[in-house]
């Protein structure tokens, strides 16, 4: 230790008055200090073990004691033998499974020093071999170690050699802390590694690992960086990370396809939809799960994605596709004593509006865009900008009806009604999901933000929403500008193809087609149906319900 017994049972006797202590506990220093690693800036991390079966805090109690800094950690005997208990267990499954914090929290006991009570400090580091758990802490740092370079091999392959090369310095890492950990070294916090392999002493394998510690300092390009760090990865004692054809296979994920028009829709756990552009649909299209990551590529080639291996790469980091290892083992890289491993999820696309008719606003080609609104609620919102559009021609039909009838206060109403049913067609492309009421849709206009287009509606509806019919010439001029708009409207949330459904049995069944798409992603999302009668679309399968056979 860099500080004296004396100096630390000095700074435990101003300690303990500050806390609420238990009467015979044992204390140990643990941490940096005690394993002599640590300077004049280190915590002192004191544990307080009590003999009994209390259920005590995790969290430290944190004070300033003499111009130090004072961690205070409690346990009982029986929370520090479920501790090594689920070390054991969790070991005996599969390494990697071991709850960092836990592995910390277990090292850090073995490896301190008794203050108080040495029996009982005895005691409780006789619950767990320290040979135990140096190859516990081995294992663990070898798992890690090899998700990571098989995660480096796979970016390698997909052209994103940088990327794979820092992955390659976390493997390395990890490699040289399981190695180090067979040599009795199992501090976890990587910061102290130098003084670990200073305390190993001269040894091949630490002269290499510290050449190759880094891209910028190997010599190295990024490429051959990836190979010789998985070289000397399995020289560390890391096996089934090595490089070599078809090793790395694509897999699935909790992912489901859905197709609206020539647009791809790929939602994740249910939650998160994102829209692929164009390029990034032939990638995704041309996907067949189980064949190695060199067949992939090539098939995306030949579907008219070329080079889409950062596609491809997109597709893994956001969890949209798995990487296995020779087909049955997944790889999940992580950075232990970090962020936690997980799918990236990235910023929500700000391209607008949210949803057209043909599917949600996509950036460009290349794009892999998450929606910005919650999966049910896009799903909800699709639905109604389709039946907002079926409504309107509903009343459009019913206001050429009521002219040529000269029915002129119907013809009034049926106008306002095609006004606002194009006005929810407005508000659902932006994803306003549950609609305002429709006497309130004008207004809520204000909701929207600004554009070219949209200010233009905004400032068309409220004339519209007064338009009074009381003559033949009245009602004419009324139909024309009503039916610019819609134009406007449809140009504006990308509509502008909608059939005119009540024309004809072919523009009709082309509306059931356009809704049978939106309707079964609806579904699929749990989100509210427009109207009772979609159900029954659904259950036929996109086709009318009570049409004969051909």
């Amino acid at each position: 230790m860099i500080l004296t017994e004396e100096y630390l049972q000095n700074l435990l006797d101003k300690t303990l008055p500050q806390i609420r202590s238990v009467d015979g506990c044992a204390v140990v220093l643990e941490g940096s200090i005690a394993e002599g690693f640590g300077n004049s800036s280190s915590d002192i991390d004191f544990l307080l073990v009590s003999d009994g079966e209390a259920d005590l805090p995790t969290m430290p109690s944190l004070l300033f004691v003499d111009g130090r800094r004072v961690e205070v950690r409690t346990r009982s005997v029986r929370q520090i033998a479920e501790q090594f208990s689920a070390v054991t267990t969790a070991a005996a499954d599969r390494p990697g499974a071991v709850a960092e914090d836990l592995l910390n929290r277990c090292q850090r006991l073995l490896r301190s020093f008794p203050l108080r009570n040495p029996e009982l400090v005895a005691k409780v580091k006789g619950m767990m071999s320290f040979d135990d758990f140096s190859a516990t802490a081995r294992d663990w740092w070898a798992h890690a170690a090899r998700q990571s370079i098989r995660h480096a091999l796979a970016l390698r392959l997909l052209g994103e050699e940088q990327e794979a090369a820092s992955w390659t310095e976390a493997g390395l890492l990890q490699a040289v802390k399981s190695w180090a950990a067979d040599e009795g070294e199992t501090y976890l916090e990587p910061k102290w590694l130098p003084e670990q392999l200073n305390r190993i002493g001269d040894h091949p394998l630490s002269a290499r690992y510290l050449t190759l510690a880094s891209l910028d300092t190997s010599g190295l390009d990024a490429a051959e960086y990836v190979t010789a760090g998985a070289r000397l990865a399995a020289d560390l004692g890391v096996t089934g990370a090595e490089p070599g054809p078809g090793r790395i296979t694509v897999t699935r994920a909790g992912v489901t396809t859905w197709q609206t028009g020539d647009r791809v829709h790929v939602v994740r756990d249910r939650q998160d939809v994102f829209v692929l552009g164009d390029r990034a649909a032939r990638a995704w299209r041309s996907l067949v799960f189980g064949r190695p990551l060199e067949q992939t590529l090539a098939a995306a080639d030949a579907a008219g994605a070329p080079q889409a291996g950062p596609l491809l790469a997109q597709f893994l980091r956001f969890g949209l596709v798995r990487a296995a290892w020779q087909g049955d083992e997944r790889i999940v890289p992580g950075l232990p004593l970090a962020a936690p491993a997980g799918d990236v999820t990235p910023p929500p696309s700000t391209a607008r509006p949210v949803v057209g008719m043909d599917g949600a606003t996509v950036a460009d080609a290349e794009a892999i865009d998450l929606v910005p609104v919650p999966a049910r609620r896009f799903g909800a919102a699709a639905m109604t900008l389709v039946w907002s559009n079926v409504l309107v021609e509903n009343a459009r039909e019913d206001l050429v009806g009521a002219l040529d009838r000269e029915q002129w206060s119907v013809a009034q109403l049926s106008a306002r009604r095609m006004l606002r049913f194009a006005l929810r067609g407005v508000l659902s492309s932006y994803a306003v999901n549950p609609l305002p009421p429709d006497s309130e849709v004008v207004r809520r206009l204000s909701l929207l933000p600004g554009g070219a287009r949209l200010d233009t509606i905004r400032a068309q509806a409220p004339h519209l929403e007064t338009l009074t019919i009381a003559s033949g010439a009245q009602g004419s001029a009324a139909l024309a500008e009503l039916d610019g708009f819609v134009a406007l409207v449809r140009g504006a949330t990308g509509a502008e193809r909608f059939p005119s459904s009540f024309d004809s049995s072919d523009g009709w069944r082309q509306t059931l087609e356009v809704g049978y798409d939106w309707l079964r992603l609806g579904a699929h999302l749990n989100a509210d149906l427009p109207l009772d009668e979609a159900g029954d679309l659904l259950s036929s399968g996109g086709a009318q319900p009570h049409a004969a056979s051909a």
